[in-house]
């Protein structure tokens, strides 16, 4: 939840400090088996020389010192493994404080953010992204976006008052809501991201999309009782549409026994829970593994406790040829 603001600039990277003591627990156990399978399938294939590259989508809930202090949300980045990182709701200079902490590069647009283990290279026409120099590539491409948060159509179907929307009771209202409330912010995307995608380079695409995905508000997810009803979200579709991947659900393809839930972790006395925040990639880069990060075993697949967010984080591995 929350919004997208828009000042520019960037910051260098500064020397990564030492891993401080009192680290929080982790449980990292379907996210390494995946990438292991992704090593062990590469040696037998024969393929030539590649790059892991690990990509980490993370609002950090306005700020990121609402819930204990920033060094937290740096934790949570440093032992995710990411190399390069999406951040939402990095507000003020939040950002700033993070890329110190974990000694990245920083792209900042507002409170919409990126970190970069490697050097940042040019910006996108809309500077919705920037072009990183990743060794051994032509350069990759990350997009980091943040969705407005109202209407939200899981509360309007579930009948929670949310910044005075309607109710609605069907996927077409659904669907129109979510055009009203997101489409325009959509054609932005697509419209920064089409060079990119026609350079033939990596390409990802990080974000909190406000919106669940049509892969997981499926006939299936709605005969199982997952979801309410069989919607097709339209920003999840059109970004799916101009030839992306979702690489949490490309990792686990079953949209009933993974739900994958980023919102939410606080407890509520009503919600509905869901999957709102994505890490997608073009066919340039073979998926691998994904993990969601937040504050147990029992929803997330890397545990950091105490878990400093209102969102959990989604963490994607891929290989680059």
């Amino acid at each position: 939840m929350g919004t997208m603001q828009t000042p520019n600039r960037y910051t260098p990277a500064r020397p990564r400090p030492s891993r401080p003591s009192g680290e929080p627990k982790l449980a990292r156990r379907r996210f390494l088996a995946g990438a292991g399978l992704l090593a062990a399938t590469g040696a037998r294939s024969g393929a030539g020389p590649s790059r892991e590259l690990s990509v980490l989508s993370f609002n950090i809930l306005a700020g990121g010192a609402r819930r204990g202090p920033r060094q937290r949300c740096a934790d949570l980045i440093t032992r995710s493994g990411a190399d390069l990182v999406g951040l939402q709701e990095a507000t003020g200079e939040s950002g700033a404080v993070l890329a110190s902490l974990v000694g990245f590069h920083r792209f900042a647009r507002g409170a919409t953010q990126i970190l970069s283990r490697f050097p940042l290279g040019e910006a996108s026409p809309a500077r919705l992204g920037v072009k990183i120099d990743v060794p051994g590539t032509r350069g990759v491409w990350l997009f980091n976006i943040h969705f407005r948060p109202a209407p939200y159509q899981p509360y309007q179907l579930a009948g929670i008052p949310y910044h005075d929307a309607p109710f609605i009771d069907n996927a077409a209202q659904a669907d129109a809501e979510a055009r009203r409330a997101r489409g325009d912010q959509v054609d932005a995307l697509l419209a920064d991201m089409a060079p990119a995608l026609a350079s033939g380079c990596p390409v990802f695409l990080t974000g909190d999309f406000n919106e669940p995905s049509h892969l997981d508000w499926t006939a299936r997810a709605a005969a199982a009782g997952c979801c309410q009803l069989e919607v097709r979200w339209p920003a999840s579709e059109r970004v799916t549409d101009a030839g992306l991947t979702d690489l949490y659900r490309a990792a686990f393809p079953d949209e009933v026994a993974h739900r994958g839930h980023t919102w939410t972790p606080t407890p509520a006395e009503r919600d509905v829970h869901d999957r709102i925040d994505f890490v997608y990639a073009n066919g340039a880069a073979e998926p691998a593994s994904a993990a969601v990060v937040g504050e147990s075993a029992e929803h997330a697949d890397i545990v950091i406790d105490p878990y400093p967010s209102d969102h959990r984080a989604v963490l994607a591995r891929v290989r680059l040829g």
